[in-house]
């Protein structure tokens, strides 16, 4: 058997070496504290299984939702959007589900990139972005994202020929793994800029409401202009610790998400009913539990950044996402190799930042996945050996 030459320009090398470098540390008998993973280790909040449950067990909600769900997810979504930033949706075309926002990152380049068109990506950026275009047969053109400009893409270094060739650019505020933040007037240039060269913007809001210290990370959508050129991706992943349930949505541009439902109608039959039924209840209820896991998850920032910051390790505190972006110490020149040492003389696992992209090296991304109590012995572990970490000889 032979694989699609598509798939030869993918690779998930580093994770996978991540993993089996965690695995091997456990068989020697260290207890590891992973902080490499992205996923939520809080659960859904009470309400939201007992309501799950009780949709579970209606045989009624077994068959095919089909691609647009069902109507009451989809006024929820555009609710819960004109709750939280006045936004207007019409929920008969311009809202759609999808298995989580991954299922429709990775579709969108399917309805609008042919083989050898551009798409804009950031570097770093979550590896869907590319993947995806990777998938098409497209070329995935990278913007740079650097501490210099704030950790987004500076469009003026984006050559006039390559966004006269662009169809899509893809942005991600709050960023994994950056967990940068975007400002108003930095929505605007990118709304400028797409008109000027007639590009399609995907903006994936799935870390919207992980927010600390009172910031409000604002939706692209809320920019004027933005829907006609572009949509917002969410999850309710994050949001509501609802990892394993799949369950995210597409809000935006009618034409766009039109495009996608062509994609998505030709190759799944939509979510489960109860998860969406629930999911409407969910987002139309109240939000308490979304800010306690937030709160859980800036006490855990805390812990971290301030233990670390008191034994040298200089780390500047997010306003937003699960994640530290974390510039590794001056003696190392590779992420890679910092993320060994680190994980051989203490047992803390993360990942090398160049994962991620070209421009994350010097970088390692530290997720806040788990209860304060690890997050301490990290820290402590850390502390500890912090004088004996030092490069592996070349």
């Amino acid at each position: 058997m032979q694989e699609a030459k598509r798939l030869e320009a993918l690779s998930g090398g580093i994770f996978t070496e991540i993993d089996n470098l965690s695995k091997q540390i456990i068989g020697e008998g260290v207890r590891v504290v992973n902080l490499s993973i992205g996923s939520p280790d809080l659960p859904p909040s009470l309400d939201f299984r007992k309501i799950l449950a009780e949709y579970v067990m209606d045989p009624a909600n077994y068959g095919y939702a089909l691609t647009d769900g069902l109507p009451e997810f989809r006024t929820a979504v555009a609710n819960w959007y004109y709750n939280r930033d006045q936004i207007v949706l019409d929920p008969q075309c311009e809202v759609l589900p999808l298995m989580g926002s991954q299922d429709g990152l990775s579709h969108i380049y399917w309805g609008f990139l042919n083989k050898g068109d551009i798409a804009l990506i950031p570097d770093p950026g979550y590896p869907i972005y590319k993947a995806g275009v990777l998938l098409t047969e497209a070329i995935p053109y990278p913007m740079p994202l650097t501490k210099e400009n704030n950790f987004l893409p500076d469009l003026t270094a984006i050559p006039p020929e390559i966004a006269h060739k662009a169809k899509i650019m893809l942005i991600n505020y709050p960023s994994n793994p950056l967990a940068a933040t975007a400002t108003y007037e930095f929505f605007i240039e990118i709304v400028d800029f797409a008109r000027k060269y007639n590009i399609i913007v995907c903006h994936d809001f799935a870390y919207s409401e992980l927010a600390y210290d009172g910031f409000k990370p604002i939706s692209f959508l809320s920019v004027p202009g933005a829907r006609e050129i572009g949509i917002e991706f969410h999850s309710l992943s994050k949001t509501y610790n609802l990892a394993g349930c799949r369950l995210g949505f597409a809000v935006g541009n009618k034409d766009i998400i039109n495009t996608l439902r062509k994609i998505k109608t030709n190759i799944d039959f939509g979510s489960f009913k109860a998860i969406l039924k629930a999911g409407a209840y969910i987002l139309t209820g109240s939000q308490e539990s979304v800010r306690k896991t937030a709160q859980t998850y800036q006490n855990r920032r805390d812990i971290l950044i301030e233990g670390l910051n008191k034994i040298g390790w200089s780390i500047p505190k997010p306003k937003a996402s699960m994640f530290i972006w974390a510039p590794i110490p001056e003696n190392f020149k590779s992420s890679y190799d910092f993320t060994k040492v680190l994980a051989f003389k203490t047992g803390v696992i993360v990942v090398p930042g160049v994962a991620f992209g070209e421009q994350g090296e010097g970088y390692v991304r530290i997720g806040l996945v788990q209860p304060e109590i690890l997050l301490e012995e990290a820290v402590t572990r850390i502390s500890t050996n912090f004088d004996k970490l030092k490069p592996p000889i070349a």
